[in-house]
């Protein structure tokens, strides 16, 4: 994966930022496969590994890592870029596949029960 990722950083022109970030996600991603893959597994029980398509599965193995081992991005945007991903580069219904799971993974994780926490907070301090 390094060899690939390389590759395709010097035969484009990313700025340092761009090009920072693709690395993290990149390392990140693939340093936590064994869990990102047992996330999918249970988020998506009726689809075994093997059977969801590549693309599919790459998109869903980055928006995971994005999801709940990173924080630079928001949980909703990470969700929403993902999807924009499956409709550009995967199947007829790889964005509905790719949101139905990411929501089931968010909707599971600590960080929307943190956003939920602060949400229900914010509601209560409006009705004061």
């Amino acid at each position: 994966m390094p060899t690939i990722v390389k590759r395709n950083i010097v035969n484009h022109e990313f700025d340092e930022n761009n090009t920072k970030f693709i690395l993290k996600i990149a390392e990140g991603t693939q340093k936590h496969l064994p869990e990102i893959d047992e996330i999918i597994t249970i988020s998506a029980p009726e689809w075994p590994i093997p059977q969801i398509a590549q693309v599919d599965l790459s998109i869903l193995r980055l928006a995971i890592f994005e999801l709940l081992f990173d924080d630079e991005v928001p949980p909703k945007a990470v969700i929403n870029e993902a999807v924009e991903l499956g409709k550009a580069f995967g199947g007829e219904n790889t964005s509905k596949f790719v949101n139905g799971v990411l929501g089931t993974v968010y909707r599971n994780s600590a960080k929307y029960q943190e956003e939920e926490t602060k949400a229900s907070q914010l509601t209560q301090e409006d009705g004061k």
